[in-house]
């Protein structure tokens, strides 16, 4: 049986999985090892308050249930924790206010903490019958290395997820303007090759929108760079409250931001459409802005806007194409100062 054992063991440990399969085969051959027909996986809650049944293994008559949650203090675990005593036959004379193992019927039971290797309590690994059974120092062996193979394959699974979560911040870190937390340039340009290819399945204009703001120098200089920086901050929430939820917004850099959004069938053109979508994001941008302690009134940027077939131009050369419209709008207009209201 020992050998039968371990060479499960070492069949499942090499297999890549989770832990809820790695758990669920352990308590299938901690059930052969011990005899008793309930074998089950508690987790108890950081705040030591609860108690669940993470997984459970039932044979028998006895039926442990998944789920079940109890109070950490009303638990049979934490009785055989507080006294020492991990095993007994007589758990309705032993553990006699235990309420919960007379509602579910155990005679006998056996279990371990698992413990993390910072030496927090995760839970418990358990083995329960409504039979009365002996202790068997092979049973409670095999149950202390099932406890330590659970809790490492535990250990994994926090460091898998948390390297997760880390890689998942850096990139969006690396895809996102730290100031203003928009797409950045990268981002931008990734997103507007997955538009590009969008627009040629769905045979349509892409609409790019090249956006200058005029005078932030002036802003910078004779405000501060705090308030700069504010300035590009709420243009960016303008730009993104004045836009639909599906069009690609951000900042190239600088004082420069980008829209892009899809536009009419390839065999139509829509001027007036681009005239709107010019007038719309002056005017998302002209008004008052609260920049720390000074009320500024800003008269507005220099905007180009255009269509672009993304069958003839690609996503490099539509960008040029905008910078251009955008530097013909600078050229084309008086420039006005912004005003400082305060």
């Amino acid at each position: 049986m020992s050998d039968f054992i371990l060479a499960r063991v070492s069949e499942t440990l090499s297999k890549d999985q989770s832990v809820e399969s790695l758990v669920r085969q352990l308590l299938e051959m901690l059930e052969v090892v011990t005899e008793m027909e309930s074998t089950y996986l508690t987790r108890i809650d950081d705040d030591g308050r609860y108690q669940h049944i993470l997984y459970a293994r039932n044979s028998k008559q006895l039926d442990i249930p998944e789920g079940f949650s109890l109070p950490w203090g009303d638990s049979l675990c934490k009785r055989a924790l507080d006294d020492g005593c991990y095993f007994s036959n007589q758990v309705a004379t032993h553990w006699a206010d235990c309420e919960a193992a007379t509602a579910l019927g155990i005679t006998s039971y056996l279990s371990t903490p698992v413990h993390l290797a910072d030496g927090s309590l995760y839970g418990t690994l358990c083995a329960a019958s409504s039979d009365t059974h002996t202790l068997s120092v092979r049973g409670e062996q095999v149950l202390r290395l099932f406890a330590g193979l659970i809790a490492q394959s535990i250990e994994k699974d926090y460091l898998v997820n948390q390297l997760r979560e880390a890689n998942a911040a850096l990139i969006a870190h690396s895809y996102t303007d730290a100031l203003t937390g928009l797409p950045n340039r990268r981002a931008i340009f990734d997103n507007l090759m997955t538009l590009f290819s969008l627009a040629r399945h769905l045979n349509i204009h892409i609409v790019i929108g090249f956006i200058d703001l005029d005078n932030f120098k002036k802003i910078n200089d004779e405000l501060g760079h705090e308030s700069g920086d504010q300035f590009l901050i709420q243009t960016g929430r303008r730009l993104l409250d004045g836009c639909g939820r599906d069009d690609v917004v951000g900042r190239l850099g600088g004082d420069e931001f980008l829209i892009a959004c899809p536009g009419s069938p390839i065999n139509q053109t829509q001027p007036e459409r681009l005239i709107y979508l010019k007038q719309n994001l002056q005017h998302c941008l002209t008004g008052e802005y609260q920049l720390g302690s000074a009320r500024i009134f800003y008269p507005g940027a220099s905007i180009g806007v255009v269509e672009i077939n993304p069958d003839e131009i690609d996503a490099d050369s539509a960008l040029q194409i905008a910078d251009q419209a955008m530097y013909q709008d600078k050229k084309g207009k008086e420039k006005q100062p912004f005003i400082r209201l305060n």
